[in-house]
């Protein structure tokens, strides 16, 4: 198993930058397929971006493409979520996660929060 702990989550005005971070422990992120998920008030959770492996393939939302980037130190055993140009409508809290299946996601971070003011 893997645990997951996201942090780097804060208070920032449209336009800016927040570089969040998913801290991971008990098994090497090299074996998951790695991802961040987020949920807006009101809303259901939903998917921003994932990282099959290092320098391997990248998939992002729509909503957050050429402004988000995923990224992986394997030697931190951490993942990265960089974030630029943000907009009001990305306030939401931030979820980690980890698989190693094609669909399902089988661990979650405990969420850290991002909020964004216009």
């Amino acid at each position: 198993q893997v645990q997951l702990v996201e942090s780097g989550g804060g208070l920032v005005q449209a336009g800016g930058s927040l570089r969040l971070s998913c801290a991971a422990s008990g098994r090497t992120i090299n074996y998951y397929r790695m991802g961040w998920f987020r949920q807006a008030p009101g809303k259901e959770r939903e998917f921003v971006a994932s990282s099959i492996t290092s320098g391997g393939t990248r998939s992002y939302a729509d909503s957050v493409k050429g402004r988000f980037t995923i990224s992986r130190d394997s030697a931190k055993n951490t993942v990265y979520l960089q974030m630029n140009n943000l907009k009001p409508e990305d306030t939401a809290v931030y979820y980690c996660a980890a698989t190693t299946r094609a669909i399902t996601w089988d661990y979650w971070g405990q969420g850290t929060q991002v909020t964004v003011s216009s």
